[in-house]
């Protein structure tokens, strides 16, 4: 069966690096800054100094990337692909975003949690429903939409073999992403082997384990500053920036450079 004109069309301008269709929208006046915008859950968010040393991905993300694009974070905690667009975060990025703007979309971790009807999603209906919000929601303001496969959790079997947690959500998002013509950063398949790598032992440096808590989802510094450069390469090698918007991709990040605001107060 052939594709759509649609798909066709999306497929070629997915094609296109954001550093150069960014150029298009250069008109008498000069050229707007573009910004890099996220949407995604608490593996990706800012945290705050109430919850340090967690630390988001997206907090890191910066130090690979040169003064533009910009990154606006917009991950929280505890969201689903559903209860962002719920809540009305999805049309606070849609009315912020511009023609040449990149949208990164995460979230898997809370679409999973069956037991709670205000996150939950099912893989290949509901969820890919939700994730086309946000690809549509993005293409019809000229903006640049990526979908990003949710970071692996630290978990391990008996035999020391890093293993998935998310079920058929990763597959669901590839899926769209092919039918959709969408750029796809498969950090759910990178951040496993960089698991894998580092090993059951090693991976507790990259996590937030402490002296009173060992949690297997979220990052300390170090975990989130492997991970934003999983994403920043994946970036590169997608044709989503140019070599000439990335930097340090194969430089130490010291983790000094994180820092958490004081946590916003009513």
């Amino acid at each position: 069966m052939s594709r759509s004109r649609r798909q066709v069309i999306s497929a070629a301008v997915a094609s296109i690096p954001l550093a150069f269709a960014a150029t298009g929208t250069a008109q008498a006046g000069g050229r707007r800054p573009r910004t890099l915008y996220i949407a995604g859950d608490s593996t990706a968010a800012q945290k705050y100094s109430d919850a340090a040393p967690e630390t988001g991905w997206g907090m890191a993300l910066p130090f690979f990337l040169r003064r533009e694009p910009e990154v606006a974070n917009h991950a929280v905690n505890g969201r689903s692909s559903k209860s962002f667009v719920d809540e009305g975060r999805l049309d606070t990025v849609l009315g912020a975003i511009r023609p040449g703007d990149l949208l990164l979309i995460q979230f898997a971790h809370n679409d999973e949690k069956d037991e709670d009807p205000t996150r939950y999603t099912e893989p290949w209906t509901t969820y890919q429903r939700y994730l086309r919000m946000y690809v549509d929601g993005a293409r019809a303001r000229g903006a640049r939409p990526v979908l990003v496969t949710p970071v692996e959790r630290r978990r391990f079997d008996a035999a020391g073999n890093a293993v998935p947690s998310h079920g058929e959500y990763p597959a669901a998002m590839r899926a769209l992403a092919r039918r959709e013509g969408v750029t796809l950063l498969d950090v759910q398949a990178l951040s496993l082997a960089l698991w894998q790598r580092l090993g059951a032992e090693g991976t507790k440096a990259y996590f937030n384990w402490t002296a009173t808590e060992q949690d297997n989802t979220h990052f300390n510094p170090p975990g989130a500053i492997a991970v934003a450069r999983l994403v920043a390469r994946e970036l590169l090698r997608g044709r989503v920036l140019a070599h000439r918007d990335v930097r340090r991709l194969d430089e130490e990040i010291p983790e000094s450079w994180i820092s958490w605001p004081a946590p916003a107060t009513a």
